[in-house]
């Protein structure tokens, strides 16, 4: 039988679409793995510069590498027009993200970024018309409650209702959504390089923009110098354009499901290097995360078959 055809035992899409999902679905859980672990380098940064002149740094050393990398691809009508687009949502997201944080917590921060899981299937149903899998939308419940869980959202005494940096990260999380589900429907399955090069010259010119409206700090140092390399090629470069390789591939709710693995990562880094202790809560929250994943990913296979034979 040959690869491109379906399979019937299936009921689903055909094999070698199954395995190119299950390989994006690897590579998105990679490079939310590096996010996690480079949290505690963004963190640290930050001590040495401010949030919009780190940004400048980080995107515009990540937007050369890529524009020498990619080439003509940069100037291409639709990587501009698309490219754009993304980058306005990134943009967005950081912005708000960052200015939020001034007045919340982080373990709030951290819940109602990781929302976007929440968003991204009620995005994808109103604008594109996608209905997801019930499995996915398991697996994004599952998810919810283990962000709650893990990141500890109420705790800190801030209780009581919404505060000014609540609002704004909850809008950071809807950028994040609309970025992850627009980036299924224009990523590319070949040349992704030039279409997030445009993303990152973007989120750069738009960051850059913003300087003079803030109080600006860079303190040279060998700390900022390896952030600025790491976050730049690495998390921002080499990541996202595996995430737009990876999502050409995948499904929007899925992708945003192994997203939310991004706290789980952390809190692990964070507890191998001492920084801190988890508690019952933490370790099952972690738990519902990776348990929402596996429903997610798994279960399309499982869901798949159960139509069949019922079919």
């Amino acid at each position: 039988m040959s690869t491109s055809t379906p399979d019937i035992l299936s009921g689903g899409p055909p094999r070698a679409e199954r395995v190119q999902r299950l390989q994006a679905d690897g590579a998105l859980a990679l490079i939310t793995l590096f996010w996690g672990v480079t949290f505690v380098v963004v963190k640290g940064a930050l001590g040495h510069a401010d949030p919009f002149s780190f940004l400048t740094l980080r995107f515009t050393l990540g937007a050369v590498v890529l524009s020498v990398l990619a080439g003509r691809q940069v100037l291409s009508p639709v990587n501009l027009r698309r490219g754009g687009v993304l980058a306005c949502f990134l943009f967005v997201g950081f912005a708000l993200q960052t200015v939020g944080l001034t007045d919340t917590t982080p373990s709030r921060s951290a819940f109602i970024t990781g929302m976007s899981v929440v968003f991204v299937p009620l995005l994808s149903l109103v604008l594109f018309k996608r209905v997801p899998r019930p499995t996915s939308l398991l697996g994004v419940v599952l998810a919810a409650v283990g962000l709650y869980f893990l990141t500890r959202p109420d705790a800190g005494g801030e209780g009581g209702g919404l505060a000014q940096g609540d609002v704004l990260t909850l809008g950071c999380a809807v950028a994040y959504a609309f970025h992850i589900t627009f980036t299924e429907r224009y990523a590319p399955k070949e040349g992704v390089m030039g279409l997030v090069a445009v993303q990152l010259w973007g989120v750069a010119l738009m960051s850059a923009v913003c300087l003079p409206f803030v109080t600006r700090r860079v303190e040279w140092n060998p700390s900022l110098l390896g952030a600025v390399l790491v976050c730049g090629v690495l998390a921002s470069a080499v990541a996202i354009s595996v995430q737009t390789w990876g999502q050409a591939r995948t499904t929007a709710v899925r992708a945003a499901v192994i997203y939310s693995m991004e706290p789980v990562f952390a809190a692990a880094y964070s507890v191998a290097l001492g920084y801190e202790v988890l508690g019952a809560r933490e370790w099952m929250g972690g738990g519902l995360i990776l348990l929402g994943v596996l429903v997610s990913d798994v279960g399309a296979a499982a869901w798949g078959w159960w139509r069949a034979r019922t079919a």
